[in-house]
């Protein structure tokens, strides 16, 4: 008698026992299956094709209001933010420069400072502190600028402590008075300064990246959006050749709709993107450079006074001759403003904003007529003769430095204005953009769907 073994024993050894075919299929292939088998029937060619419009149509939307977003809230903070907190380190620099200047004339003037001058000084650190404080409130915790506001913030009551010890011992005739005032200019120009630049300049920085963000043009929209409208053409070519029927209304309303979010996008971006680029071409462009001059005029009237309170004690080598270090930067300083008053020339869009630039130049112009003067009658060893040349009530270079700084800030204001109009023209293009791409992309799917759906009750 044969023995027929079991057949669902186990095999000898550690063989592993057969599998079916069926316990080797995964659910992905099993849902490739079904697709291709879809696929072989009208019907189920319809699902998919309507299935694959609805996506393309969603993604487009989905995609162009990503990218708008990001667009619209980095035009946003250009015209909200980073230039805001760039004109204000600009502004921090001025007025500590300027405080630093109007210091000098104080001390020059001795007892006889007047209350316009001792009220200038302290408008100019009260302003100072308060921007110190706006840009430490909307400066990233931990970037650069935080560590460089805090550092000023350390720095400008030991400046204004030196200060008012210069100012105590010059009313009471010690020259140890003008030691105090050349160290306190020594802290200004050497530590709080060179931060104040670093501030500006990091903030200009924080500026251009947010123009960064909000110019380039959105490709990955614009390509869904070509080939979301490429696939809804071919729909409907498929859909006319199949029932001879010239329109589907719902594709016809998808193809609509993925058309006016595509026009809008690209015609809304490159609106602002326009008026962005006109903002840094005749706004920030224009700010900075005016801004450099502002500063350039400020440094020269401090080393203009610097010159008289030191009589020569500080010196420096240019070549192999010694002359006054104050009065050497002072002419370094004056070539500074020269060279950026005569790049403002160039700028300005309109005559409102060259006139003020070309009335500084006229300013300048006379001021160094006016210095070199002073100088001469200094040398001569006619000192209060010098000195009312620079700081007397007419006539002196006091004045053509404050019409210069008149005339800057009036250009400012005019560029101020241009930069706000032109960015906010640019933010303004991508207003409801985000919003309105995401709502018609939703309706375009809907749209693909019911026309498709349409095509598919004929079958039932």
């Amino acid at each position: 008698m044969t023995h027929t073994p079991n057949s669902t024993a186990p095999p000898p050894g550690n063989a592993t026992p057969p599998t079916t075919p069926d316990a080797r299929r995964t659910a992905f292939a099993e849902g490739v299956d079904r697709l291709r088998k879809a696929a072989t029937t009208e019907p189920g060619r319809l699902r998919i094709i309507g299935a694959v419009l609805a996506a393309l149509v969603v993604a487009f939307g989905a995609v162009t209001a990503w990218q708008m977003t990001d667009r619209a809230a980095a035009a946003d903070d250009v015209l909200t933010s980073s230039q805001p907190l760039t004109s204000d380190a600009a502004d921090i620099y001025r007025s500590l420069a300027d405080a630093n200047t109007t210091a000098s004339s104080g001390f020059l003037a001795g007892g006889q400072e007047t209350e316009a001058s001792r009220e200038r000084y302290e408008k100019d650190i009260h302003t100072a502190a308060a921007k110190l404080v706006n840009a430490a409130a909307n400066s990233d915790p931990g970037s650069p600028s935080t560590d460089t506001i805090a550092k000023l913030n350390r720095l400008l009551p030991e400046y204004k402590g030196l200060v008012e010890r210069a100012r105590t011992y010059n009313r009471q005739g010690y020259p140890v008075g003008g030691a105090y005032l050349r160290y306190a200019n020594e802290k200004m120009q050497q530590e709080m300064l060179p931060a104040a630049e670093d501030l500006y300049t990091s903030e200009n920085q924080r500026l251009r990246d947010d123009y960064a963000d909000a110019t380039p043009y959105p490709w990955p929209a614009i390509a869904l959006g070509v080939v979301a409208l490429a696939a809804l053409a071919w729909a409907q070519r498929r859909n006319y050749l199949c029932t001879n029927r010239v329109l589907n209304h719902g594709l016809v309303a998808a193809t609509a709709t993925a058309t006016i979010v595509l026009l809008w996008l690209t015609a809304g971006h490159t609106l602002a993107r326009s008026h962005l680029n006109d903002s840094v071409d005749h706004g920030v462009g224009s700010l900075n450079v005016l801004h450099d001059a502002r500063i350039a005029s400020l440094k020269a009237r401090g080393n203009e006074n610097l010159t008289l309170v030191a009589r020569g004690a500080e010196t420096t080598k240019v070549g192999d001759e010694t002359v006054d270090a104050y009065d050497h930067d002072f002419g370094r300083d004056m070539n500074t403003l020269a060279k950026g008053l005569a790049r403002a020339e160039r700028i300005a869009d309109d005559d409102t904003g060259a006139k003020p630039v070309t009335a500084a130049v006229g300013n300048m112009t006379e001021w160094q007529k006016r210095h070199r003067a002073a100088r001469e009658q200094d040398e001569n060893g006619n000192y209060q003769q010098a000195l009312d040349m620079v700081i007397g009530a007419k006539g002196a270079t006091g004045e053509c430095f404050d019409s210069v700084d008149k005339n800057l800030a009036t250009a400012l204001k005019h560029e101020e204005a241009e930069f706000q109009q032109a960015a906010g023209d640019g933010r303004d293009a991508l207003t409801g953009l985000p919003t309105g791409a995401a709502v018609l992309a939703v309706l375009g799917a809907a749209g693909a769907v019911l026309g498709i759906g349409r095509r598919l009750s004929e079958y039932r």
